[in-house]
Parts: C-alpha cells; structure tokens; sequence
C-alpha cells in the first residue's frame, strides 16, 4: 500500500553515525525543536508512583535506541514524536530540506509492528488517491471499495502543502473522526492511526497554505531545525569512512498494536491537579484575548495540551502532571493554531513570541 514517488529528501545521499549505525545528512538538528520558552524547573523531590510505568519507561527507551541507530542529535525531536504517538495525536514536521523530517518518521514507523503507507502530494493529487475509489465488479453487478494509502496506521505526508483544497479537505474527516465516507458508507481506519506530515516554510511557489481546520487536528506543529557544527562533523566522518545506502534495515520493531494500546491507557490515567486544569484553561484562553492576535486557539487546543502533557510526563517517569510539562509543550500545541496580526507579522514577531508572553503574565500554579 506504500505510495513511493521521488521527493527531494530521499534522494539526498545517506551517511553514517560513526558509533552506531548509518545515518543520513538529514540526521540533525540544533537544540529543541519546539523551541519552546525555557521554564526553571521545580525542585525534584522524592515519591512514589501510584501507577508502574516501567513497561512504558522500557519500550520509549527502546525506540530511542533504535533511532539512535540511524539519527544524530534529535532528542528532542523523538521525544515529541513519541509524546503525540502516546498522546494518539498527529504531527505536522516543518523544516528546510535535509533535516530528516522524511527518514525519521519512516524510522519511527518501523519500530512499530503496524501498517505503514507513505504519500507524495502534489498538485494534481485527487482525493480517491487519498482515500481510495469504488471499481465496479461485473461479475457482482456491484461496486467494490478499494481502500486508498490513508488506511494504515503510519500515514507520512511527504510535502503535505502542495496539495490543493480538494484533496486536503479528504484529510478532514479521517483525521479527527478515524473514519472514512464514500458512497454514504463508512469505513474505519486501523488503529493505531497517526499522520506524520511534512512541509517546507520556505518554498512558496506551487504550495497551497493549509486550512486552519486542518491544522487544528493536528496535536503537534515541530520546528525541525539544522545541526549543530559538532553533530554535522559525525555525519561527515560517518559518511567518510565509507557507510552508505538507507539504513532502515538496522531499526528493529519495538511495540505491537496491542503494546501501544496498552500504554496509551496508562497514559489516560495519569494524575493532573484541577489547578493545572485551570491553568491550561487560561493560557489557551488568553490566545483568545491577546491584542497581538487575530485568531486564538480552539478548545481541541486546551485537549490537545492536557493529552500532551500527559504522555509527557509519563515518558519522563512520572504519573503526575506538572507545570514543566504544560510550559513545555505550550509551543508546539499553540503555534500553528494561532493566527497573528499584520502589525504584530510587520513588526517580527512570531507565534512562539506570542506564546512565551502569554506564559509569562499567567501566574504558574503551585
């Protein structure tokens, strides 16, 4: 069911991690890319967890490992990736060309024991190649549904902007409703069901922006951004002592369908205060009154930011949420559901500028 055509990032040569095992020229990316504000962490102090989250803790280690295989740097990155896998969100990845947007959601895929489909979008691309179409059966006399690429669990959107209106509006239903309606019959996708989408920001000629419906469904917007010098000197000697080709062979499958079940119920279960409620509340809802926007975040932003923190805090081996986590996630929730003035755009800022103002005027509970 994998849909392969060319693109511009795996047609970039592919290099090697000198420790491990090969790596790619898109295998690194500077700091976090979330590019969150930076929060002063609470004193740690000693507890007991009231939920065992060792089997969580074994299995996100295992799939660090084994992207540690092939990426350099990225920490950050997988732990986001692996935040909104848990949280059951999607990830729209944004970066120039050959950061490894592409190479580690395949990665990522192939640690999972699910079905895995990849799509090129272009501008010719029709919402049957999406979804899938109905062949007429002569020998049934009938209609027969013919699933498209969207029906996997992994689903990577290579370039997902150059698509026009009609084929991003097929992505409306099956995004937030698991589903899909053709001939007013409806047909569910497998579960787990994740799209992992990649754009550039800087190309504009035959790009189409997203809808902002569109980009509401997804969990998390991740700015990938490029190496550091140190990161970009081991992909060089990794590739200069003569590793080579993809190497997607050397990741292995870590979790099951069933695995990911599992945890992702842990992670429902995870403590949150009612105070950190109200906190979400009022930071989402200050997007809504901030003078320096046009379009403040939705409610599906405020879930979005408790199910996020959730599946963070669980990875990080706790079953409590605290302000850390929301302060952490706050960026890569809200930046692409926030809409700027013209002044504000005129004058350089950004929607992450926006979001670590907000932080900074809402009193953090304790």
């Amino acid at each position: 069911m994998e849909n392969t055509p060319d693109s511009q990032q795996d047609n970039s040569p592919l290099y090697t991690n000198p420790s491990t095992e090969p790596v790619s020229p898109e295998a690194a990316t500077t700091g976090d890319p979330t590019e969150a504000p930076a929060v002063e962490p609470a004193p740690t102090e000693a507890f007991t967890s009231r939920t065992d989250l060792s089997h969580l803790s074994r299995h996100a280690e295992a799939i660090r490992q084994e992207l540690g295989k092939v990426i350099v740097g990225q920490q950050s990155l997988a732990e986001l990736l692996l935040t909104a896998l848990l949280a059951d969100g999607h990830v729209l990845l944004e970066g120039v060309p050959g950061v490894a947007k592409t190479l580690t959601a395949k990665l990522l895929a192939r640690t999972l024991d699910v079905p895995f489909s990849r799509l090129q979008f272009t501008p010719d691309l029709m919402p049957s190649d999406v979804l899938g179409t109905s062949v007429f059966q002569p020998n049934k006399a009938d209609f027969e549904f013919r699933p498209g690429p969207i029906f996997a669990s992994i689903v990577l959107i290579d370039e997902i902007n150059r698509a026009p209106a009609k084929t991003q509006s097929a992505l409306f239903e099956v995004m937030e409703e698991r589903q899909v309606t053709q001939d007013g019959t409806r047909y569910t996708v497998p579960e787990p069901f994740v799209v992992l989408a990649t754009q550039n920001p800087i190309e504009q000629e035959g790009t189409y922006r997203l809808p902002e419906a569109q980009l509401d469904r997804f969990l998390f917007k991740l700015n990938v951004g490029y190496p550091t010098v140190e990161e970009e000197i081991g992909i060089l000697q990794g590739h200069h002592a003569g590793f080579g080709g993809t190497p997607l062979e050397a990741v292995r499958t870590v979790l099951t369908a069933n695995d990911l079940r599992g945890l992702r119920e842990q992670v429902r279960r995870q403590h949150v205060e009612p105070k950190l409620l109200e906190y979400i509340a009022r930071i989402v809802g200050q997007t809504r009154a901030h003078k320096g926007l046009y379009l403040g975040a939705s409610p599906r932003a405020s879930l979005a930011l408790l199910n996020g923190a959730k599946a963070l805090a669980a990875l990080r081996g706790r079953d409590f949420v605290t302000p850390e986590d929301i302060h952490y996630l706050a960026a890569p929730v809200l930046r692409h559901r926030i809409q700027l003035t013209p002044e504000r755009e005129m004058e350089g800022s950004t929607a992450d500028d926006i979001v670590k103002q907000i932080l900074q005027q809402i009193e953090v509970p304790r």
